[in-house]
Parts: structure tokens; C-alpha cells; sequence
């Protein structure tokens, strides 16, 4: 306990199969430097989750030291769709398949659980939070940012003078479901992508990983009929494989991730003109491969970004860090800013 500055806040993301979880003491001091993960029982229902997150703080509190009457509060994140206060989509979602999910106020339960105040971002949005304060330091209340995460699907957040845009329905920086312009960016004869939303041509038909599985690698491999990953039978494990290969130099790979990185930076040049934002972070395991492709993609997107000679001077581009704890920090800071004051 020693230099901690009490009271604490503590960090909960929520995941598919396990809760990770973090605390951040008034100093702005995250009190662990690994991840604090244990089984998440989302497929078991709310119930069962709601529980688990609880014996995630108290497991998160245990390893540091810090005992629960100095917590103030508690941030929470999980996948989306989710409106701002909290509560799943009536439709459900990847992760909250089962019915009793569908209109869960999940934030309310864990606050009438816990008997804390419960603040909540989407995953997306606590990773743009963590990514935006690690950039700017003391002057994150004094500039704003994107960020793109691509994963399953495309997921992201706008931050503006230190905070979260959640939106009127907590749907603001929904990126992945931007419509882009597609001139130049298809392929001749490449059919228009479509998303799992059921969009056409928006941002998650090309950069995600079920963009690849739906839509990039069945048109890649017409041009490259002889691949190796033509004679894989699932398009599924086929796509998993993508990344492999494209960290290995192979061309179809690398036209598959440069053809991505071309949408993404569609994606931030129409950021450019709606937010004019001070950076643009990028994240995800294609990102997080090795340094070097991270790196190689990166550039890709800053290339294909059009700006204003005024907007290159004073931007940057950057990888999102430490992203398995970007979701846990992220919310956790919100929650000591929200708290706090």
C-alpha cells in the first residue's frame, strides 16, 4: 500500500470467457501491470455474470492490497451493441446470445450488486479513453482523438477534450457501421462487401475479421486460385490463417490487409472532416502480430488518410497500447474522472 493515493477506483472488462480487471488509485496510478482475468459465466446469464464481476473485484483487490471500503467506484465495459447507461440491445449481441440478455441492465445490476456507483463504456470506447490519456498525458482533457479496433468486427470510440462521445443512444463512434465511398477502394469485379449488420460497403465489411471470412478472402482467392488457403475447408480457419501468411510477406495476404487498411483510411478521412481530431489510433490482433507488420499497417492506413496540409501538420497516428488492458484502464478511468468529478 505504500504511495498508493486512496480512494481507488477499479476497472471490470467483460469478455466473452473472462473478466479482466484493474485498479487506478487518485494519483492516476494503475496498482497491477498484468492482467487480473477470471471466468466471465456470460453464457451462464446475467445472473451468474453479474456475480463473476463481483468476484473479479474482489480478486483484483486481493492481489493489491487495498481494501474494498477504499473503493469509490467501479467501471464497467463490455461488447456492445449496449446504450450508454449500460442496458443490451433488445436484440442481444455476439456476446449475450441468450434471451435473458436481450434489454439487460447490466450496469444497474452490477451497481445494486456491488452497492457502488457503476460508470459504463462500451469495450471499443474504453480502449479509445486508455489509448487518448496514454498519448496526451496531463493534456488529454485538452484534445480529442479516434480509434479504430479491429477485431471480429470493427469497433472504436471518439474522444473529445478527454471524454467519451456516447451519443444520444450510446451509438456514437459506432465506426464499423460508416458507410465509405468505394470508388478506387474495390477491386475490378469485387463484389460490394457486405457486413454481418447487413449494411453494404461499410467500414466492417472490409476490416474485420468476418469481413475477411465474408467477403475479402472468397474474392482474393478467385485471383490466387492455386493459395494454399483455397484448400482449407472452412472459411472460418482459412481467415484465422490470413494473418499468419501476411506476417510471413505473402502477396495475397498483404493485398488482403493493404485492401483494410485503404478502407480504414477512408474511415479516418471522413473522421478528418466530422471531429478534425488531434490522432488517430489503431488496434487489434492484426495490429499486435509482431511490431513490424503493426508498423507496415499502420503506415497503410496513415497513407491512404487524406487530409488537410493544416490537419497533417498537428496530427499524429499511433497503435492503441497494452490493448488486453485497454478495455479494464480505459473504463477505469472514466469511472475516477465521472466520480471525481
Amino acid at each position: 500500500m505504500s504511495g498508493v493515493r486512496l480512494p481507488v477506483v477499479v476497472g471490470l472488462d467483460n469478455g466473452g470467457t473472462s473478466n479482466n480487471a484493474t485498479v487506478l488509485d487518485s494519483a492516476g496510478q494503475f496498482l497491477t501491470d498484468r492482467l487480473v482475468e477470471t471466468p466471465s459465466r456470460v453464457h451462464d446469464g446475467p445472473v451468474a455474470a453479474v456475480a463473476a464481476l463481483a468476484e473479479a473485484m474482489d480478486a483484483v483487490l486481493a492481489a493489491v492490497g487495498v481494501r474494498r471500503d477504499a473503493v469509490l467506484g467501479v467501471g464497467l465495459d463490455s461488447p456492445g451493441p449496449a446504450s450508454a447507461d449500460g442496458v443490451i440491445s433488445s436484440k442481444g449481441s455476439t456476446n449475450f446470445s441468450e434471451p435473458e440478455w436481450r434489454g439487460f441492465d447490466f450496469r444497474g445490476a452490477l451497481q445494486a450488486k456491488l452497492g457502488l456507483p457503476v460508470v459504463y463504456h462500451n469495450d471499443g470506447n474504453a480502449a479509445a479513453l486508455y489509448a487518448h490519456h496514454v498519448a496526451f498525458g496531463s493534456a488529454a482533457a485538452e484534445r480529442s482523438s479516434v480509434s479504430a479496433i479491429v477485431g471480429t468486427g470493427l469497433g472504436g470510440g471518439l474522444v473529445e477534450r478527454g471524454l467519451v462521445i456516447s451519443g444520444a443512444a450510446g451509438m456514437a463512434g459506432e465506426l464499423g457501421h460508416v458507410h465509405l465511398p468505394l470508388d478506387g477502394l474495390l477491386e475490378p469485379g469485387q463484389p460490394v462487401p457486405i457486413c454481418a449488420c447487413g449494411f453494404a460497403g461499410d467500414a466492417e465489411s472490409f476490416a474485420s475479421l468476418t469481413g475477411i471470412v465474408r467477403n475479402l478472402l472468397p474474392y482474393w482467392l478467385s485471383r490466387y486460385p492455386d493459395h494454399p488457403l483455397a484448400a482449407v475447408g472452412s472459411p472460418a480457419e482459412a481467415a484465422k490463417q490470413v494473418r499468419g501468411y501476411g506476417v510471413a510477406g505473402d502477396e495475397m495476404a498483404l493485398r488482403i490487409f493493404g485492401q483494410q487498411a485503404a478502407a480504414l483510411g477512408r474511415l479516418f478521412t471522413l473522421a478528418a472532416n466530422f471531429t478534425d481530431p488531434h490522432a488517430y489510433f489503431l488496434g487489434g490482433g492484426v495490429v499486435e502480430a509482431t511490431p513490424e507488420f503493426g508498423r507496415w499497417y499502420l503506415d497503410e492506413v496513415r497513407r491512404n488518410t487524406t487530409l488537410r496540409a493544416e490537419q497533417a501538420a498537428v496530427v499524429r497516428f499511433d497503435l492503441v497500447p497494452d490493448l488486453d488492458a485497454a478495455g479494464a484502464r480505459g473504463v477505469a478511468i472514466a469511472a475516477m474522472t465521472a466520480l471525481r468529478g
